[in-house]
């Protein structure tokens, strides 16, 4: 992105929804000098997070409220970052200029979180504003490519990086999910709509009751993007929570594809995994671990 020209100038307006990475990313974004409007989503964002900075809440699908803001404000520029549970559609609010898109929105939601996003984005786009991937401005929220911890993973964690990566290659074009746990080459756990915390529980769940058998300690967690996924958004990332997770769940390790992964507090998640010994690792995207 050419942050000199008008548009780059001009207020980013930041759709959020929950955890910490909008927040990250809107300091990212203000250290590079250009304005951030932040817009949190009622029920999904959390109030606390915002009550000392500037903010517009608004409802999803309520388009037109947050248009009206955004443009009065000079924004052209949107980026949509943090977690977001897909409601029903009997759950939405629509407002006046939703209401005009029924038919469309209710088309989108007819088919897989892929489908829904990229049917939103085309939707957003059309009433004139450009959809950005935080990564494009805020590039540091990036996993790099190599180890990021101490520990690093042993030759069976890369056989099982390696199994889970041709898994995920495998399964990405049904957009089921964008993470799976390898435990010696034995594909334990496939992520889907609980997301990847709750998938973690379910293999620490899996040990205590003895449904896994391999050594606490051994085991990845491993995630990448889908084919074909437009990483403007539903980036895979890892936070300081992924690690609590890995911990519970007893693995040995989390593996990511470097450049294609979002990292939620960088710093407190490499001094969680060190104390754990714990490795975290960026790999090269289409190649072995």
């Amino acid at each position: 992105m050419n942050t000199g020209t008008a548009a780059g100038q001009s207020p980013l307006a930041l759709i959020c929804g929950a955890g910490s990475l909008p927040l990250a990313v809107a300091d990212y974004v203000a250290a590079r000098g250009r304005p951030v409007l932040l817009f949190p989503l009622q029920g999904i964002a959390r109030p606390e997070d915002y009550a000392n900075r500037p903010h517009t809440w608004v409802r999803l699908v309520e388009f037109g409220a947050f248009a009206r803001v955004a443009r009065a404000a000079g924004c052209r520029e949107l980026v949509m970052i943090g977690s977001l549970v897909r409601p029903s559609f009997w759950q939405v609010r629509f407002d006046l200029t939703t209401l005009m898109l029924l038919p469309r929105i209710a088309a989108a939601f007819r088919g897989g979180d892929d489908h829904i996003l990229s049917s939103g984005v085309k939707l957003i786009e059309e009433q004139g504003f450009r959809v950005l991937g935080a990564h494009e401005v805020a590039p540091e929220i990036l996993v790099p490519e190599g180890p990021l911890t101490r520990a690093q993973p042993s030759e069976g964690d890369r056989a099982d990086i390696a199994l889970g990566l041709d898994y995920l290659r495998a399964t990405g074009p049904f957009d089921v999910g964008q993470a799976v746990v390898v435990t010696g080459k034995h594909v334990q756990a496939v992520e889907a709509a609980e997301g990847t915390d709750e998938m973690l529980k379910r293999i620490a769940e899996l040990r205590a009751s003895g449904r896994i058998r391999t050594p606490v300690g051994s085991g990845v967690l491993v995630k990448a993007p889908k084919r074909g996924q437009d990483l403007r958004f539903d980036m895979p990332s890892i936070g300081p929570r992924t690690v609590e997770g890995i911990v519970h769940a007893g693995l040995a390790g989390i593996a990511v594809v470097a450049g294609s992964t979002i990292v939620a507090e960088p710093s407190q998640l490499i001094a969680a995994a060190d104390r754990a010994n714990i490795f975290v690792i960026g790999t090269p995207a289409g190649n072995d671990p």
